[in-house]
């Protein structure tokens, strides 16, 4: 614990106000709000299937999703309005390889950022003795930035189709029993996606 102490009491955090530090910690900040909220997300959406015979209906359907978004494992039973039988069916697509991509970029963003604090914190001085320190530090960054811009448009992308492939009025239409007349489809809960949409919007923000 001593030892904590006297790298907290050696620590040069008045490097935190200046933009170098500043920016590193906005980085920092948002690497974690943009894998966080993306790799923890899970998500749900319920439709109702009543069928000319009420007694075959199924008026409470719920989907349960999540990352990695490979949709075409999810599946759902629904009623055929045919005696009481269902029938199973998937979702449609997979976004798995964009979604990783973005929580990858962000991870290794998150624990890049951390070292760069770290060392502007406890070994600034030595950060400054020559060109080659900010030079690594300049390239890396602005690998990041562009990987972040990249990672972004492709889940910007994938999270679009991602909203298609959940939306009830969509799914709906793979049931084969809503297309029988005298049957009623409907939607009863959208997916909740708030937290995705402004992953990547601060995201493609913090890059400009």
């Amino acid at each position: 614990m001593d030892v904590v102490n006297q790298l907290v009491a050696q620590g040069q955090f008045r490097v935190l106000k200046v933009p170098l530090g500043f920016i590193k910690a906005l980085q920092w900040f948002f690497a974690i709000f943009a894998f966080s909220t993306c790799g923890s997300y899970s998500g749900m959406f319920k439709m109702e299937v009543e069928c000319k015979n009420r007694t075959d209906s199924g008026l409470s359907i719920e989907v349960e999703f999540e990352y990695p978004f490979r949709l075409h494992q999810v599946y759902f039973d629904a009623p055929t309005c045919k005696g009481g039988d269902t029938e199973r069916y998937f979702l449609v697509g997979d976004y798995s390889s964009s979604a990783e991509f973005f929580v990858t970029i962000g991870v290794f963003a998150f624990l890049y950022a951390t070292a760069a604090l770290s060392v502007y914190v406890f070994f600034f001085d030595k950060y400054k003795e020559n060109n080659k320190g900010p030079l690594i530090d300049l390239g890396v960054t602005a690998v990041f930035a562009f990987m972040w811009l990249v990672s972004s448009a492709a889940w910007a992308k994938g999270l679009s189709d991602v909203k298609t492939a959940t939306d009830p009025d969509e799914v709906i239409t793979l049931i084969s029993a809503c297309e029988v007349e005298g049957n009623s489809c409907k939607e009863v809960h959208d997916p909740v996606m708030s937290g995705l949409n402004t992953s990547v919007v601060r995201t493609i923000y913090q890059n400009f």
